[in-house]
């Protein structure tokens, strides 16, 4: 019986495929789920400050119903260990994959788009939080790699992103409570920061999410290209994995042109992680496909407990799309009523 065990081991280690050790690969998920909170804490706070606003302190009860969020407890903690397990194990190979797709995916909306609204940016910014701990973890693998104390980095990182993570959590659980009665009274440190400089936190996440990028996806073609051997090889990878990225961006972005709010977000997520599989199953190796369906359980992880932030997404998305038709509609009811305002200066000239 043991040496069955003891047989299957081995396999299930390869089959896992920690390209680092175990408790590096840990930490690094650490820091992963740690940046994925502090960035759906600042959403909380971005949409919560936000609602305040529009309400003028008619109606201070209905933000705290909007933005609940996960609340803490046994749930939290099972919440973030599967989190930091679930990014504990996908390989960086396959971390990459989800790092590149959802950046060219980023560009070719940035690009096709141009000044896109702020309901857009808001709806990227919820729907890359595994990708951004895809991002954290590529990062980390490709700046760590080769260090003479990896460990007492990722130790060192670990730690500091958890602290951060935690101040996040106080500051959203802090403004949910107080942030009304603090901003009217004006007694309150944290608040009156937050009532001077709340327009400039949403330009900052959009500018962090995009150096944290920018930098995943030279770690992510740098960790791609290390594992082949000849041109031949790569070119035999990167073509087929080219034209599935296109294919992709294309349907993305014409399933969130035909039907734009949060409910397009869960679908595009499985036609991605579909497409990523199949590619997969064609040029990959059989722990890459292992990975891809891990992948599908992170998705879920981190979509299923933000769903006040999709609503809240998709209520700005509405609101936008009705100030839009007011627009169009006084602007037509303007050029319907200047060509008879033009008649009145011809009639004056012929008397």
């Amino acid at each position: 019986m043991f040496g069955s065990v003891l047989f299957w081991l081995p396999s299930i280690s390869d089959i896992m495929n920690f390209e680092v050790n175990l408790f590096e690969s840990l930490l690094q998920g650490v820091v992963s789920t740690s940046g994925i909170l502090v960035l759906c804490n600042l959403l909380r706070v971005h949409f919560f400050i936000k609602a305040v606003r529009k309400d003028d302190g008619s109606s201070q009860k209905e933000p705290p119903r909007l933005l609940a969020g996960p609340r803490p407890g046994l749930g939290r903690t099972l919440h973030l260990c599967c989190l930091i397990s679930i990014l504990t194990v996908v390989g960086p190979r396959v971390a990459s994959l989800v790092v590149l797709e959802f950046s060219l995916r980023a560009v070719a909306a940035w690009v096709t788009v141009g000044s896109s609204p702020p309901s857009a940016a808001l709806q990227f910014m919820v729907s890359c939080q595994f990708s951004l701990g895809c991002a954290l973890s590529c990062s980390l693998h490709f700046l760590q790699e080769g260090a003479p104390q990896r460990l007492l980095s990722l130790l060192l990182a670990a730690g500091l992103s958890w602290i951060l993570a935690r101040q996040s959590s106080h500051l959203w659980h802090h403004v949910m409570a107080l942030y009304p009665l603090h901003s009217s009274q004006r007694y309150c440190g944290v608040c009156l920061s937050l009532v001077a400089s709340s327009r400039a936190l949403l330009p900052l996440l959009t500018h962090s999410l995009m150096v944290t990028f920018c930098v995943a996806a030279v770690a992510a073609i740098s960790i791609i290209n290390h594992h082949f051997l000849s041109a031949a090889e790569a070119l035999r990878f990167w073509t087929p994995l080219t034209i599935c990225y296109m294919l992709l961006v294309v349907h993305t972005q014409e399933e969130q042109h035909r039907r734009p709010g949060g409910e397009v977000v869960h679908q595009t997520v499985m036609v991605r992680l579909g497409g990523l599989l199949l590619l997969m199953l064609m040029v990959g190796w059989w722990t890459d496909v292992l990975h891809m369906f891990i992948c599908f359980l992170g998705e879920a992880c981190c979509l299923i407990p933000s769903r006040d932030l999709q609503d809240a997404v998709s209520q700005e998305m509405a609101e936008e799309a009705s100030s839009c038709l007011q627009l169009n509609q006084s602007t037509n009811s303007h050029s319907q009523m200047q060509p008879e305002s033009d008649l009145v200066p011809s009639k004056d000239k012929d008397f």
